[in-house]
Parts: structure tokens; sequence; C-alpha cells
């Protein structure tokens, strides 16, 4: 099969060997695969694969079942979409069965690959780690990234007021998707405006890092919960111990790839749960920045690197 190499510095799409099903795997011909800050990461030699996962990119994708263990659920031609430890961009790609979920009704491939990662990390990172509950207020750095508006639009439909921070010619697309206040980050008022809004903040989701850190700190409330996912700013914060002992502060780091398979099938059917309906109705949409073609994916990982994006940036396979 065809698939995207890295090994020299840029990325080739070219012949490498076809992925081979073990117990408990689909085999899935790929149609489209999501794009993710961690590719970048990866092919940059600081983010490997978990042991025995695929070295090819890849965290998410989209496709059609060739092969399926006999008593899945699962059939050959099934339109499905899954997290991946890596190997998505590839013409296949095998995937444990309990990762797998169904294209929503009226979805392309590309907007069903624009799913998996951004919405599972949102959901375990809002609602299992950070435990938000309806009624609370939360606020998502980065609020137009491809994680960003997954979140967005889960805590809205979860009734948690919710704000947001980006750049500035982003704020407004934060704020269709649900966001108020949405912020601009280059404006360093942004900490007072939301403290006069809301005079505090129950819960941060943060893939800044350093750069908004201080702030977060003053605007959370007493038990109110941060959860980092990144650090793009800068990857050290200074802590005030009294400040975490006074307000009962919880800070959490936070990964998704490398956790156990048997946890991410958890967390794929407890957000089939809670809110794989909101993105057959309707409710929840994908949102695509650009659809690149493969054999392009440069240009892919360039939009992302020069943070011109909002959304997710998906990969199309021909």
């Amino acid at each position: 099969m065809k698939a995207i190499a890295h090994d020299t510095g840029t990325l080739v799409w070219t012949d490498v060997p076809d992925p081979e099903p073990q117990e408990g795997e689909a085999l899935v011909r790929v149609r489209a695969a999501g794009v993710n800050r961690a590719d970048l990461v990866q092919r940059a030699g600081g983010y490997p694969p978990p042991d025995g996962a695929s070295p090819v990119l890849g965290l998410e994708m989209a496709g059609e079942v060739l092969e399926a263990p006999a008593g899945s659920g699962w059939r050959a031609g099934d339109r499905v979409c899954a997290l991946l430890p890596g190997g998505g961009y590839a013409e296949r790609v095998v995937v444990a069965t309990g990762l797998l979920l169904p294209v929503p009704e009226g979805l392309s491939f590309e907007e069903a690959a624009s799913l998996p990662e951004a919405h599972l990390t949102a959901y375990l990172n809002l609602f299992e780690e950070a435990a938000v509950r309806a009624g609370e207020r939360a606020l998502v750095h980065g609020g137009a990234s491809g994680v960003g508006t997954a979140a967005v639009q889960q805590l809205r439909e979860a009734e948690v007021r919710v704000a947001t921070t980006s750049s500035a010619r982003k704020v407004a697309r934060c704020r269709e998707l649900g966001a108020d206040p949405a912020l601009d980050r280059s404006d360093r008022t942004w900490p007072e405006r939301l403290q006069r809004a809301w005079g505090g903040v129950d819960v941060i989701l943060d893939m800044v890092g350093r750069a908004v850190a201080d702030a977060g700190f003053e605007l959370l409330a007493t038990d109110g919960r941060l959860v980092w996912i990144a650090a793009l700013s800068g990857r050290t914060v200074r802590v005030d111990v009294p400040t975490m002992m006074r307000k009962r502060l919880t800070l959490k780091g936070s990964t998704l790839r490398s956790r156990p398979v048997v946890e991410k099938v958890a967390l794929t059917r407890a957000f089939r749960d809670r809110f794989f309906g909101h993105l057959c109705d309707g409710r929840i949409v994908p949102v695509l920045d650009r659809v690149v073609e493969i054999p392009r994916a440069e240009e892919a990982h360039d939009a992302l690197r020069r943070n011109l994006t909002v959304g997710k940036v998906v990969l199309r396979v021909p």
C-alpha cells in the first residue's frame, strides 16, 4: 500500500508494507485522515508512537471496513471512523474494533475523519478528568483549534457556560459555536474582561501553557480544575502553592495517545453514549478548515505550523 513516510524529514507518499490485523482488530480502507499538531511533533522526533503502534503518522481516520473479526458487530463495507495510536496517513490501517465508530449519516469521510481525536480529547479532559458539570463555567484556550471547537460544542450541549481565547481573526467563529465571551488572546486585558463578566471559572482546558498560566491561576474559582493537554507557548509555568491551597485547586496533565487500548475503548463508548447522537442530528457539527490531497500533506502541516486554521485539516486519500 501507499502511506506517508517522514524518515528524511519531508513527507513523501510512497510504498510501505501492508498492515496485518491481529486478534480483535479490523482492517480498514482509509478514505480520509485527520491532521493534528501531534503529527508535527512526531515527525520532529518529539512524540514517538506507543510500543507496537504503526510508525506512520496519523491519529484518526475515516473509511470502509475491509475485514473484521466474527462477532465484532462490524462487517465489510461499513463506514467507520476511529481514534488511532498511529498509521492514519495511509491507504489501509488496522484498528481495535472497540475503537470504531460509525460515520454519522450525512457526513462525508472527510468530515468524519475530523471527529475522533478532537472530540475524544475534549470529552476525556473536560468530562472525565475535570468532571465539569451543568451550570459551571469553563474556559477553553485555543478555542478555534480542532479540540477547541469540539470542546466548545460539547460544553454548550452539556449546559456549561463556555468562554474561549484565540487569535483575533478566529474570535467570531468561536462565538458562532457557542463561546460567550470569545476573547482575543492578544488583548492583554482579556483576563480582566472575563473576571468582570463571570467573576471566575470552574474549569480550564489549556493547550497554550506558559503564556496564559498566571491568568488561569487567578481566574480559577474555589475548587477549580485546570487540565493541561499541550504547552504551545512554553513548557514551564510558575505555581503559587498558597494560592492552590487557599482555592483548593486541582492541576492535571493529560495525554490520550499513550493510554492502554482498554481505556480508549471505554472512552469511545462513553463519548458515544453522551454525544454521538448530537453528531447524528446536527446539534454538534464537524468544523473543517480545509481538505488536502494526501500527496500534498506538507501543505497541511504548514497550515498548522503557521497557525492559519480554524477547526480541523483533513487529508483525502485517493
